[in-house]
């Protein structure tokens, strides 16, 4: 489970960004931030300020001091985690796709091209999601009824026309409700367990934590790849990563071991490739003693 203090954390920017509390300047870099990488956090710090706000930048920088200067993590580790964070916070819902084809008609210096992919393929539930609960759960609650939560639905995002872009700066205009929705409060809690796991592999097994760092990159874009992103990654987390810091598996390298999981990875919602893996890799070795 993500740790007191990162949730706190979130939980402070997350209320301080709904009641205008708002800082004038953008988040400082920690002191102790190599410099080699400093370019690339300037950079998420812009696309998070672009994507939410001041202190949505704010919590990033929070969460990336926890490993600066910390013993055992090198520059690779911080830049990954630097960037992959950064890929996560600003995670692709239907606000951010409105954002994108947004700055496509500025860019254009008018209004942009129609194109065919413009449309864009999401679950009902994944659409609710990016509400703020006290308005989703009660429509969850209606599509679940008829049995309409994983129906299918195109979503045209275009800016070709006057009426079209109206429509994207109201849906660009809901970012400032995105820290009230179902959909943030599944990535905050994902962002702080990937944190964590971070955290006990430099302790528990160190060789590791690149491989761990890594994971992050299971997790994309949006509809079922995201879905499918999302279970084959706690299936690993799960079922390998966790019983090695917690002591009950006894894998000497969990690197290799995450590597071969992720090998056996397909896309199939029953995970059965992945979780066979799995299974063979828990019986290859004793189960430790705690």
């Amino acid at each position: 489970m993500p740790d007191d203090d990162g949730l706190l954390a979130s939980l402070r920017y997350l209320f301080a960004d709904i009641i205008g509390d708002q800082d004038d300047e953008p988040p400082l870099l920690p002191e102790a931030c190599p410099a080699q990488i400093a370019p690339a956090i300037g950079e998420a710090i812009g696309l998070l300020i672009d994507y939410q706000s001041i202190h949505y930048a704010n919590l990033y920088v929070d969460r990336f001091r926890r490993f600066v200067g910390r013993r055992g993590v090198d520059e690779a580790m911080l830049a990954g985690i630097a960037q992959l964070m950064a890929e996560r916070m600003a995670y692709e819902d239907p606000i951010r796709i409105a954002q994108f084809k947004l700055r496509e008609v500025a860019t254009a210096g008018g209004l942009a091209v129609r194109s065919a992919d413009d449309v864009k393929i999401f679950r009902l539930d994944e659409l609710i999601d990016a509400l703020p609960a006290v308005v989703a759960d009660p429509i969850l609650s209606v599509l679940d009824r008829f049995g309409w939560r994983r129906r299918r639905v195109s979503i045209r995002f275009s800016g070709h026309t006057r009426f079209s872009v109206r429509r994207l700066r109201i849906e660009a205009g809901l970012k400032r409700w995105r820290l009230f929705s179902i959909r943030y409060a599944k990535e905050r809690v994902w962002v702080e367990r990937w944190l964590h796991m971070i955290d006990r592999c430099l302790t528990k097994q160190p060789a590791a934590t690149m491989a761990v760092i890594e994971t992050a990159t299971m997790i994309r874009g949006y509809g079922d790849p995201y879905r499918q992103g999302v279970a084959d990654w706690h299936a690993i987390i799960d079922g390998l990563a966790k019983p090695v810091f917690d002591g009950t598996l006894a894998l000497p390298d969990l690197a290799a071991a995450i590597a071969e999981a992720r090998s056996a990875i397909m896309p199939d919602p029953r995970q059965a490739s992945l979780k066979r893996k799995i299974a063979e890799i828990r019986a290859s070795v004793p189960a430790a003693t705690t």
